[in-house]
């Protein structure tokens, strides 16, 4: 039976010789993992259940990464929670502040979730993973606790959906761009619990970091994962990392999807989601008239060293407008090392920009830009909701780092061949 790459990783993680969508099935797992505001509820319904030790201490991440470094007590507590839970059951890979990174950059950094594995975690973005041909998704903390007992989880097995991409990209267009298209093209519910397989010459193109960011925003359009078959790309990346063996696997020509999607992206301008949706995609020319406050560049997103570059590319030689605050966020301590070397991060600094220590801070309303009612950003995070990075009357309006370098530079949404 013909299969797609997101079932035959199912498959061989179930026993499987083959496996249909809507099946439920109990597979193993290869590498779990949860973060400061996870897994202190995974932490305690796993000694509810009376377990006395996980199934894998090297299988098995703690991160804390949403509101570290600590911004206040509640927040201490929960990261001393993983700090005494990884000592107590000794899970090797616990990561403190000044080793960590954002948990969805730097496990692959890491190479601790590979080609083939099946990985979850208690955070929406796992599906981050997709981007090494993982079938990688997040799960509630509940589940996290019975995965860190057992080693196994169940399945409803996804449907897939191809979405193919052809022609050749336009300057400053890249993945971000790519994959908010995409979701402004379906909505946020057009992938709902849907595996998308992204393909094509386009994506045969891109650069790791740009596949991760594709993968990383499927969550957005409701997918249970986004994946991409690995290929020479995906094997210079992971062959120097890997910690244990991966397997590659491709989907088969004849495999079934539920649909097809078939697009020629050569027109594709660099593209902004206004808020207060991800789908709410707009062609970033409609919107120079959009004055900012603040600019978020990092996240789990486009965090990564080839995002820093383009911003700093754009920033070099310019001042931020002295009515924005530009916050950078390399992605993890290994980022930001390489950025220092490279010279990025004096770039930053002589455009007047802040740069911190790797945070999910600010994405999520956290700390570390948190922003006041009126205020508008600009960011290279992943959501915009309502509320997103602080007063529900704020707005976020999500880009690339080309984009969002520009509109710092700017005071506007700006095209960075705009300034």
């Amino acid at each position: 039976m013909p299969m797609t790459i997101s079932e035959k990783i199912l498959a061989e993680h179930a026993d499987r010789e083959e496996l249909r969508p809507d099946e439920l099935i109990e597979a193993r797992v290869d590498f779990a993992l949860g973060n400061d505001i996870t897994a202190p509820l995974a932490i305690e319904a796993f000694r509810q259940a009376g377990a006395k030790g996980v199934f894998d201490p090297e299988r098995i991440a703690l991160v804390p990464d949403h509101f570290t470094p600590n911004k206040d007590i509640a927040s201490a507590i929960q990261a001393k929670l993983l700090r005494d839970f990884a000592g107590e059951h000794g899970i090797v890979n616990y990561f403190e502040v000044g080793r960590m990174g954002i948990e969805h950059a730097l496990l692959p950094e890491q190479g601790l979730v590979l080609p083939g594995d099946v990985v979850i975690g208690a955070d929406s973005h796992t599906c981050t993973y997709g981007a090494l041909g993982a079938f990688a998704t997040g799960v509630g903390s509940t589940d996290l606790a019975a995965v860190m007992m057992t080693g196994r989880i169940w399945f409803k097995v996804p449907a897939s959906v191809k979405f193919i991409y052809r022609g050749k990209l336009r300057p400053w267009v890249g993945g971000k761009d790519l994959i908010l298209h995409t979701i402004g093209r379906i909505g946020v519910d057009g992938a709902r619990y849907r595996a998308m397989e992204f393909t094509g010459e386009v994506v045969d193109m891109l650069p790791m970091a740009d596949r991760f960011t594709m993968s990383n925003m499927a969550i957005e359009a409701g997918a249970k994962v986004g994946i991409i078959a690995p290929d020479a790309v995906t094997e210079e990346y992971v062959k120097g990392r890997a910690r244990r063996g991966y397997r590659f696997h491709q989907s088969d020509p004849d495999a079934s999807y539920e649909a097809v999607y078939d697009w020629d992206v050569s027109g594709l301008e660099p593209v902004v989601a206004v808020p207060h949706l991800p789908s709410n995609v707009r062609g970033v020319s409609e919107l120079s008239h959009i004055t900012i406050d603040q600019v978020v560049i990092g996240s789990c997103t486009n965090g990564r060293l080839e995002d820093l570059r383009i911003a700093a590319t754009i920033l070099k030689g310019r001042k931020v407008s002295p009515n924005v605050r530009c916050i950078v966020i390399p992605a993890t301590q290994r980022i930001y090392r390489q950025a220092l070397r490279e010279g990025l991060i004096e770039v930053f600094l002589d455009a007047e920009a802040a740069v911190s220590t790797p945070t999910c801070g600010p994405c999520l309303g956290g700390h570390m830009g948190i922003l006041a009612p009126g205020e508008r950003a600009v960011a290279t995070t992943n959501r915009n909701f309502v509320g997103r990075m602080g007063h529900t009357g704020s707005e976020v309006y999500l880009s690339s780092p080309a984009v969002a370098a520009a509109s710092a530079i700017a005071g506007h949404i700006a095209h960075p061949d705009a300034v």
